[in-house]
């Protein structure tokens, strides 16, 4: 298994990596719009679509974003849409974690369907938009999830006694929280240490103020957390462990973007408050 997740993980940077770092945004654009596809794809399997019919939701998740990029779109001002996002975020996490996870299959199908559709067709669109305030920026984006990803796994281990949510995801615990948090606060010193005047996110935070970073880092690290136990609880109310298996080793690209889901809507929204 192991052998096999270091893999997909070297094909997959041996892709995304070149398109990532070249000066324009349309190879970025173009190969993750192909995942943005896949991610639909999985959501709609997930949320009880036959196979043609996940094919169907997830081709025309791929049609419509193309639809919007050639629009113009990926460069558009979308601060209403952002706020939009975030206020829906937020509601989510009270309404959703706190109705667990049989609460899920409550809600109308065509609204779990739809509205999941929805928060992955944004996240692409803050992905993209991310992209073009800076490589720096959305690095740093990146950056943050993983660490605080990272962090939370490591610390979970050593210090791991009070579970997080324990009927969704029960290997997470309150001091991996906690320490996925201490975390991303390092990386954000570091950071700004190395590099303070430059596009990163702490350093656009840091700009307006240091309470107001340090509180944006917060929220943005419970909202990754957030990100994990929604699909987490979809998944279990769905009776699977992977979203799929598109990515031998880790499973599907959801269980790859899931903390990221919320984080890049959110965080487009606070740099254009």
């Amino acid at each position: 298994m192991l052998k096999q997740r270091v893999i997909t993980a070297l094909l997959l940077l041996a892709v995304l990596l070149p398109a990532l770092f070249y000066p324009s945004i349309e190879p970025f654009a173009a190969l993750t719009l192909l995942l943005i596809g896949a991610a639909s794809w999985e959501w709609a399997r997930l949320n009880g679509c036959g196979p043609r019919l996940a094919l169907a939701v997830g081709l025309g998740m791929g049609f419509l974003m193309a639809l919007v990029w050639f629009a113009g779109g990926l460069t558009t001002a979308l601060r209403p849409l952002w706020l939009a996002v975030g206020a829906l975020w937020v509601l989510l996490a009270v309404a959703m974690l706190g109705r667990g996870v049989a609460g899920w299959s409550t809600w109308p199908a065509s609204l779990r369907l739809w509205g999941g559709l929805v928060l992955i067709a944004c996240a692409w669109l803050a992905l993209v938009q991310a992209r073009v305030v800076g490589l720096g920026f959305l690095l740093s984006v990146l950056l943050l999830v993983w660490m605080a990803d990272i962090a939370a796994y490591f610390g979970g281990k050593a210090l791991g006694r009070r579970k997080l949510a324990p009927t969704i995801s029960p290997g997470k615990s309150w001091e991996g929280a906690i320490s996925g948090l201490v975390g991303v606060l390092l990386l954000a010193a570091a950071w700004l240490w190395a590099d303070g005047q430059g596009d990163s996110l702490y350093a656009r935070l840091w700009a307006l103020g240091p309470a107001l970073a340090v509180l944006s880092l917060v929220f943005l690290c419970a909202m990754s957390v957030v990100g994990d136990l929604v699909e987490s609880l979809v998944k279990r109310s769905a009776g699977v462990k992977d979203s799929s298996a598109l990515l031998p080793g880790h499973g599907g690209v959801l269980d790859r973007v899931d903390a990221l889901l919320p984080v890049l809507p959110l965080t487009m929204m606070l740099i254009t408050i």
